[in-house]
């Protein structure tokens, strides 16, 4: 009965009150997976047949493109490795490792301390796992082309370890590329300065690409202890300077930081709020789900990040997109309440359009499940 309630609950569009915003409101299905608590989920076409499909810690999820059953055929591909609440499966990225037509893919633990790959064996069989390197405690792992060369660089953050990525070469082989011994929570990567290069973000502070693996610290800013992941690099406000967005990844808040240049060509950053009234804002998606070629924010609360040991660990959970009206963010609840009945997040989740409807759907993993909420357009 009470998962009942909950369809019927998240069923209707949650907005803030005022008109303007009830005249943006996107409706959103929601649209329930599985209660497995693993945090993570990728979108890939496991099987070749051109429809993107679900990854999501021990399971892969077939899309077989009927709107009644998508996504619940699903195939057992191995054991993540678990530690009491935790699942050492922080990341999820889509990436054909060996070169051989089939998506892998990239994920990494805390308690493991390594970074992996998964491989696709093409056929209803284990995907087998394969070490990349051991690098220390890994809180999650982010892609990025960090050279300009087209491909994706595998980023690691380790806040107990020095900065370093990793490039893929020859089939199934990583060479690693150390940046400077920053061991931060929070992690990054855009162009800062305008240069055409882009930098990697830390919590208190940006490291420059000064080309060929040379980088260069900035301590223009601080974002506070635990910032989120990633901390999106992006020029809010439309000035031709690339802001920050940042979540209190084990706190209240999340906020965005203006860059501004002096006259002397100084630069800082002045913060702004965006919202106050959620924790756990670990991690943050930039990109257009309204349609109109803008990008939003979507975020939300993470579901008992430090197992009920962050402050607000006990408030309702939710998920929430921003837009930006030329002043502000304007918040937008896609689901609220008790866990159950509002969604919380995972450390890694995706935006993709999954129907081919032309609209982003919004994919959540986490410890209190993997849901759909597929994006059904502007009411």
């Amino acid at each position: 009965m009470r998962f009942l309630i909950a369809l019927v609950f998240l069923s209707v569009p949650f907005v803030l009150p005022s008109k303007a915003q009830k005249k943006e409101a996107l409706k959103f299905t929601p649209y329930f997976i599985a209660s497995e608590s693993f945090e993570s989920v990728g979108v890939m076409d496991v099987n070749n047949d051109g429809k993107p499909d679900l990854v999501s810690g021990d399971f892969y999820y077939l899309n077989d493109g009927d709107q009644r059953t998508i996504f619940r055929k699903r195939q057992r591909i191995g054991d993540q490795p678990a530690f009491a609440e935790y699942f050492d499966d922080f990341s999820t990225i889509a990436l054909d490792v060996n070169r051989d037509g089939r998506m892998d893919f990239v994920t990494g633990g805390w308690f493991g301390e390594s970074l992996r790959w998964h491989e696709n064996p093409g056929k209803n069989a284990v995907w087998p796992a394969h070490e990349i390197a051991k690098v220390g405690n890994v809180e999650t792992v982010r892609a990025w082309d960090i050279d300009n060369d087209g491909q994706l660089e595998i980023v690691p953050n380790t806040p107990n370890s020095p900065l370093h990525y990793f490039k893929l070469g020859a089939p199934g082989k990583f060479t690693r590329y150390d940046v400077g011994d920053y061991k931060t929570h929070g992690l990054g990567f855009g162009d800062i300065n305008g240069d055409g290069k882009g930098d990697f973000v830390i919590r208190n502070g940006w490291i420059e690409n000064k080309g060929n693996n040379q980088w260069q610290y900035h301590p223009d800013f601080d974002l506070g202890k635990h910032a989120s992941i990633p901390i999106i690099v992006a020029d809010v406000n439309g000035d031709g300077k690339a802001d920050l967005i940042a979540g209190k990844a084990h706190d209240y808040g999340i906020y965005w930081y203006e860059q501004q240049t002096g006259n002397n060509g100084a630069r800082s950053f002045k913060k702004h709020l965006i919202d106050d009234t959620a924790s756990q804002y670990h991690e943050l998606v930039w990109t257009d789900i309204t349609g109109d070629g803008k990008p939003e924010l979507i975020s939300g609360k993470r579901y008992r990040a430090h197992n009920d040991g962050d402050p607000g660990a006990h408030d309702d959970v939710g998920l929430y997109y921003f837009i930006w009206d030329g002043q502000k963010f304007n918040k937008h609840i896609i689901a609220y309440g008790p866990p159950g009945i509002g969604k919380g997040t995972g450390i890694f989740m995706q935006v993709e359009d999954l129907r081919g409807s032309g609209r982003k759907d919004i994919i959540v993993a986490g410890k209190d499940g993997l849901w759909v909420f597929f994006n059904e357009g502007l009411q």
